[in-house]
């Protein structure tokens, strides 16, 4: 049977909601110390349906509806981490993460330090972050720069549903805090999700960034939903000419300079894209560490920062577009840095 071709390798088109939910149901297989708690991640099966199946499965114990109390259910998921479980503690918004900071910053972020190392505190903080659709300023901001500020934790904000999973499962693994910034947006998209990222076994390494797509004339870095602006972008602008590689963060903190920087290196310019508000942004922190690193002497044309506007986010929809970054903008900031 010589010259046969070896079988293709299987893809499946997956949504981004289901490879969550694969890696919640392997990670509470696999280990019986990992637990889910969140409101209404039990019976109803999620808000967003995230968990959906897992407490029929699971059980009361494993998976567990709290009361609406971020700061109340964030607490005990600190406490229980701790005490030596691996809590799943789900945000319904990460805008309401602000009801439990405290528990986030302070108790789970920075124990481990101020305990020289005695006390771990292995927990998941996750759920959607980020602009959605008309839900205006209270649920809609982004949280990356926020939590990405903090040492102490571990920032991931995942795009595709390959992102989301391994992402998720290496977090879970993880004996340290971790801040899992999903979008909203994101969780009905299917991406095609590899025979490599079906096993079991498959996590992403938290601190990886990766090339979605090669490029020669400019290097657009970005992380969760506007990574697919930026692959549209780069789509449009092929057919002028103009090559850009594209660069999905995964993890803002700790961040993946050294990807960046080869990046520069090939490309000469550098556009960062974001959903958050400019000022302390994950962009201008990229922008800073090439300005203090070897890759700033290969720069051509100043690094620029797509974002968010310095607003609120409005409710109406034609002012909640124009808020957002779009692949118009993006397009044209690629044309005036490389002064096309």
């Amino acid at each position: 049977r010589r010259g046969l071709a070896p079988p293709a390798a299987t893809v499946s088109q997956v949504t981004v909601r289901d490879a969550l939910n694969q890696a919640l149901d392997e990670e509470l297989e696999r280990d019986e110390r990992v637990f889910l708690l969140g409101e209404e991640v039990a019976q109803y099966d999620g808000a967003y349906k995230i968990s959906r199946g897992l407490w029929k499965k699971y059980g009361d114990k494993r998976v567990i509806d709290t009361p609406i109390s971020e700061m109340g259910f964030a607490g005990i998921a600190v406490g229980a981490a701790m005490a030596g479980l691996r809590p799943v503690c789900e945000f319904m918004t990460f805008n309401f993460s602000m009801q439990a900071i405290d528990q986030v910053i302070n108790s789970a972020a920075k124990t481990c330090y101020m305990s020289a190392g005695l006390i771990g505190v292995p927990i998941v903080f996750r759920g959607p972050n980020g602009a959605s659709a008309g839900v205006a300023a209270q649920h809609s901001q982004c949280f990356a720069a926020w939590y990405g500020h903090c040492p102490g934790l571990k920032v991931v904000s995942p795009w595709s549903a390959e992102d989301a999973k391994g992402l998720l499962k290496a977090a879970i693994r993880d004996d340290n805090p971790v801040v899992m910034l999903e979008n909203e947006l994101l969780y009905g998209v299917p991406f095609e999700l590899s025979e490599q990222a079906q096993s079991k076994d498959f996590i992403i390494p938290i601190g990886k960034a990766k090339i979605e797509r090669q490029g020669t004339h400019i290097t657009l870095v970005s992380h969760s939903r506007l990574v697919g602006h930026c692959m549209e972008t780069a789509s449009v602008l092929a057919k002028e000419g103009v090559e850009c590689e594209v660069i999905n963060m995964r993890t803002i903190r700790p961040m993946d300079i050294e990807a960046v920087e080869a990046s520069i290196v090939k490309t000469n310019h550098l556009i960062t894209v974001e959903g958050g508000w400019p000022q302390f942004g994950v962009g201008a922190e990229i922008c800073a560490r090439i300005m203090e690193g070897p890759a700033f002497n290969y720069l051509d044309a100043p690094a620029v920062r797509v974002t968010s506007t310095d607003v609120p986010m409005p409710y109406a929809k034609n002012l909640e577009d124009n808020s957002m970054p779009q692949v118009k903008d993006i397009i044209f900031a690629v044309k005036k840095v490389l002064n096309i």
